[in-house]
């Protein structure tokens, strides 16, 4: 029902507008997009309104992830703002990485007039059926059927995007509506977020449980880094930790009891068969943590998510507790220190054995570029944001190493898909200006994946974000040669990159850069570039400085099937 109350009194304002104030409402303090006919009412209320700050992106792919990595790194809502069609269309793969990453993200996209909405008229900036695209890369999708039920819609979709398990919601207001005049609404108040609420038998049960073991584990995922101070009481009680990418930093990784996120390397496989439990908490525990569902882990295997279809995906467990992870481990640090329970102690001592063991073997397999990871880290200090694209790089050390201390520092494309990184870097940059963080964002990109989006450059500079990409240069598609080396009989193919000079480019925008081809220079080179305010880009020419020891080559197979190469004779008949 409208709200009619008074509303003689109210000024009459658009629905976009309405938009506006009830993000403000909600905490949000910047939002991304690509301005167009079919947003802007929303937009020139953002403008009037001087409230939250509207990033320029150069794409609405690049505003995607720049949303997504602002939530994730701030811990609050992303808004990312689009136009119609083409432009939602544009914006579907970063949605798709949000909803596997479990981001709380509202996308706000505008669509044609309503009274040629869903007619086929070849209308233009229609897409046929987009809201069922959006619904199909999306948490959900809801239209704005109405201006008296726009801000209704809109709490409906910010409840949806941040209940767990949080994800992307996208809502399209047709630009008649946006620019309907209404009375401002008196309750702009954002809904609240309901929190999934385990049985107390359930956490008992647990608590009995896992009271029966002396070499508990906790695996800590991305739904679990809101759990810290829970976690912190069971690691009192004397439990292992080790997490996955996305819940490194629940404990800081130079924490003697964690194993950070070195999951799946082999000192670390042989110690889980040491353990005699893991409870796993908001994970889905995925192929690439997991050896594609092979790695054993320690049994007996107990779970907890807010998601109750997780109950036994993946891996069979031995119990599962539906609840919101925060709240179930509370509960079970209450009923394990009532019972004054205490793991073996020395857990911790072999703990840090395999941890320390799969760190040796990653550092020597780098090569040249261990002198790269080291500096870094004791460069960077403890308060930045690592961002990652996918790379070589970021495959080899970067999703374990540098070491972060806090659950939402680290940010990367958990869904495989490279070119993200730079606007995911830019996104955080900009949650760390408008919290007011200090901290410094490090992006970590290979040049094959960073061209994808190669024009936010321009939104990194227009924006000043203080942000120090390091560019791993080797001029080609790095880890897909290593691919066609180890399964391809090394055929290599559309592999070789015509790349830009970046000295040049980054001139032209008036964006600091230097370049590394001998790591001996890297200190001094480092040093400036970190405490330069603003964004800065360190190539490391790869070319000049040499390969990793190690070769990696994709994500762990688990059969090695070598590609034949093709019968000249059967290629010739094809043809």
């Amino acid at each position: 029902m409208p709200d009619t109350t008074r509303s003689s009194t109210r000024p009459q304002v658009t629905v976009g507008a309405v938009v506006a104030a009830f993000l403000e409402q909600c905490g949000v303090k910047a939002a991304f997009g690509v301005i167009s006919i079919h947003n802007m009412p929303i937009l020139d209320a953002f403008a009037q309104r001087g409230q939250i700050r509207f990033v320029m992106a150069r794409g609405e792919a690049g505003a995607g992830n720049m949303a997504d990595a602002y939530a994730r790194s701030t811990s609050s809502l992303g808004v990312c703002i689009t136009s119609t069609g083409p432009a939602a269309g544009n914006i579907a793969g970063s949605l798709v990485e949000a909803y596997t990453a479990g981001t709380p993200l509202l996308h706000l996209t505008g669509q044609i007039e309503t009274p040629y909405l869903d007619k086929n008229l070849s209308y233009i900036h229609e897409a046929p059926d987009q809201l069922t695209m959006l619904d199909a890369v999306s948490k959900a999708a809801f239209r704005v059927r109405s201006a008296e039920t726009a801000l209704s819609t809109l709490k409906k979709a910010v409840q949806v995007a941040t209940t767990a398990p949080t994800g992307p919601v996208s809502v399209e207001i047709p630009i008649d509506i946006q620019q309907t005049l209404v009375a401002m609404p008196q309750d702009l108040v954002p809904p609240p977020t309901a929190t999934q609420q385990a049985s107390e038998a359930a956490i008992d049960a647990l608590a009995a449980s896992l009271a029966a073991a002396r070499r508990p584990l906790l695996w800590l995922g991305g739904g679990a880094r809101h759990a810290g101070a829970a976690v912190q009481r069971l690691k009192a009680l004397g439990f292992g930790i080790v997490t996955t990418v996305q819940g490194r930093g629940i404990v800081a990784e130079d924490d003697p009891a964690s194993l950070g996120a070195y999951n799946i390397h082999k000192p670390v496989e042989a110690f889980y068969q040491s353990c005699d439990a893991m409870l796993a908490v908001g994970t889905r525990l995925r192929s690439n943590e997991t050896l594609k569902y092979e790695l054993k882990l320690p049994r007996p295997l107990y779970r907890v998510d807010a998601d109750a279809a997780q109950q036994g995906r993946c891996y069979a467990d031995d119990g599962f507790v539906c609840g919101d992870a925060a709240r179930v481990l509370a509960g079970l640090a209450d009923r394990l220190e009532a019972r004054g329970y205490r793991a073996d102690p020395q857990l911790l001592a072999d703990l840090r054995q395999a941890h320390d063991a799969a760190v040796h073997t990653l550092h020597d397999g780098l090569g040249p570029y261990g002198a790269l990871v080291q500096q870094l880290q004791q460069a960077a200090g403890r308060q930045f944001n690592w961002v990652r694209d996918v790379t070589v790089s970021n495959s080899t050390w970067g999703n374990r190493e540098l070491r972060v201390f806090e659950p939402n520092a680290g940010v990367h494309a958990t869904g495989g898909g490279i070119g993200q990184g730079l606007p995911m870097a830019i996104g955080a940059a900009v949650g760390a200006q408008t919290t007011g963080s200090g901290r410094k964002t490090l992006c970590l990109a290979g040049d094959g994946g960073f061209i994808l989006n190669l024009g936010e450059l321009a939104t990194l500079v227009q924006e000043q974000c203080d942000c120090l990409i390091v560019l791993m240069n080797d001029k080609g598609y790095g880890v897909i040669k290593n691919i066609q080396d180890a399964q391809y009989g090394g055929r290599r193919a559309y592999v070789e990159l015509h790349t830009p000079d970046y000295a040049q480019l980054c001139a032209s925008l008036a964006l600091p850069h230097a370049r590394v081809s001998d790591l001996a220079a890297l200190p001094g080179q480092l040093q400036a570039a970190l405490k330069a305010k603003g964004p800065f880009m360190l190539e490391i020419d790869m070319l000049s400085i040499g390969r990793f020891k190690t070769t990696f080559a994709g994500p762990p197979v688990n059969k090695l099937n070598q590609i034949p190469a093709l019968d000249p004779t059967v290629a010739s008949s094809a043809a």
